[in-house]
């Protein structure tokens, strides 16, 4: 990959950023060079204080689990609010092929589920695993006009992890409407630097460990109500009981009747960690986020010399992982995947992890 001359394009420095997200940026140690965020984020300098002031009252006999409630309670408001739906839609879990093996196993026998070829594993396998049904694999682009009258369900990622190209999501929600398919949107890589609006699709999932930069380990499903009532909370547990703490013990079941029926028992301490770290993004103007995030994108395209993507992960051809080796030695973090080169932009990233990229290609 060869350079260009600067490009003539428009500031992104942070004093043309709104106060809020300067105070979100400033909550990162801001590491130059790490671009990899589609692969894990980063936590903030308050959910770094949080674990470690969890850890201290652990340790010292000072935790009990309904302590952690209300922090799961709160958690779960924050991100229904980043995403456009109310808390009641939205079911805590642990990993996208996990909730995704919920919505697998509701799918009709000799049903239709539409895929996306290349798409995330997560989001595929759990279907694939489906003895009696029909799984369809279709190329992104295509996706909307391959909808037909025997699709059940659509399934996608918002934006694609291994190309970070943002899905045509009015396309898709109206061939899915006109089919009357239902639809299934991975969020996993938008949710926290693209809008998302949850409330468009029957069911979103999305792990909060790359652009939300919670600690691994926690997930969100939301669904709408005509959704859920296909469904079956087959992983049902304590958590999802009406009254979680009179829902330990068996054989008497009173599931909560809205999505919590879908709770998986939590992983307390990366909630600690995750409550901070949701409340910033829910704060946040999601546009203004994209705005800054895939203008890094496109700038590093201008330095390139390649056609603008309009993507905050920018990707290009790099079979062999020479660029990827160019990157690693010159101390910078990114990805490859699929055969690409996967450099991704988040709060931290400034016009200078720009020039270290375009410096180390050269």
């Amino acid at each position: 990959m060869t350079s260009t001359p600067a490009a003539t394009s428009r500031s992104l420095t942070q004093a043309t950023l709104s106060p809020r997200l300067q105070a979100a940026i400033a909550s990162y140690e801001a590491p130059r060079g790490f671009l990899a965020v589609a692969s894990i984020g980063l936590p903030t300098l308050e959910t770094v204080a949080a674990l470690k002031a969890d850890l201290d009252l652990w340790s010292a006999a000072k935790r009990d689990p309904m302590d952690y409630d209300g922090v799961i309670e709160r958690s779960r408001g924050y991100y229904a609010s980043l995403v456009g739906v109310t808390p009641d839609r939205v079911a805590a879990g642990s990993q996208t092929s996990v909730i995704t093996s919920v919505v697998a196993a509701a799918v009709p026998e000799g049903a239709e589920v539409l895929t996306v070829h290349g798409d995330f594993s997560s989001i595929v396998f759990p279907f694939l695993q489906r003895a009696g049904i029909r799984v369809r694999s279709v190329a992104l682009a295509d996706l909307a006009a391959s909808v037909t009258d025997d699709t059940w369900l659509v399934v996608f990622s918002h934006i694609q992890s291994a190309t970070g190209v943002v899905a045509d999501v009015p396309a898709i929600i109206a061939a899915a409407a006109a089919h009357d398919a239902f639809t299934l949107c991975d969020t996993t890589q938008s949710a926290g630097v693209h809008p998302v609006a949850a409330s468009l699709f029957d069911a979103t999932v999305c792990h909060t460990y790359k652009w939300l930069c919670v600690p691994r380990g926690i997930a969100f499903l939301t669904l709408s109500e005509r959704f859920q009532s296909h469904l079956t909370p087959i992983q049902a547990g304590w958590y999802a009981g009406d009254n979680v703490w009179q829902s330990c013990y068996g054989p008497d079941m009173a599931l909560a009747s809205d999505a919590r029926a879908f709770d998986v028992s939590p992983a307390w301490p990366a909630w600690i960690g995750a409550e901070p770290a949701l409340r910033m993004f829910s704060e946040l103007d999601i546009d203004e986020v994209w705005a800054y995030t895939s203008g890094l994108g496109d700038l590093l395209c201008d330095r390139l010399g390649m056609p603008k993507q309009h993507q905050a992960i920018v990707t290009w051809a790099d079979p062999e992982g020479a660029d990827l080796r160019k990157l690693v030695a010159a101390g910078i973090k990114a990805s490859g995947r699929a055969g690409r080169l996967r450099a991704a932009f988040h709060l931290w990233n400034d016009e200078s992890d720009v020039e270290a990229v375009v410096t180390a290609l050269s």
